[in-house]
């Protein structure tokens, strides 16, 4: 079963653009995993897959050709998360801004709560 909810985690449209593109030199029905682990230098660190594999408890976004899946265990430290594709003069990457994070470390995938 899918969580339902009124999205406690979005995505931009310049995101699932990205994420769209990226899929499509991916195998048929790739999805973008985002999770939340322990370890990082400020605590936890979100962890960025790719799988095929969706569980009946994943939080699932799909927006502009791209699904995004997020945890049942992830969901509480990203309640609140945008993901975003920013591009700027020193690069481009993928950026969450997560409401819960207290602090981040300037690698932009460790935070903590």
């Amino acid at each position: 079963m899918t969580i339902e909810t009124t999205e406690p985690v979005t995505v931009t449209d310049r995101a699932a653009s990205r994420i769209a593109r990226i899929m499509a030199s991916e195998p048929p029905g790739s999805m973008l995993r985002i999770s939340v682990e322990g370890g990082g230098c400020s605590g936890f660190q979100y962890k960025f897959d790719f799988t095929t594999t969706r569980n009946d408890d994943d939080l699932v976004i799909e927006k502009g050709g791209a699904t995004v899946l997020v945890d049942e265990i992830s969901l509480p430290y990203m309640a609140g998360t945008e993901l975003d594709w920013v591009e700027d003069l020193i690069g481009s990457a993928f950026k969450l801004q997560n409401p819960n994070a207290v602090a981040n470390c300037g690698c932009g995938t460790s935070f903590s709560i």
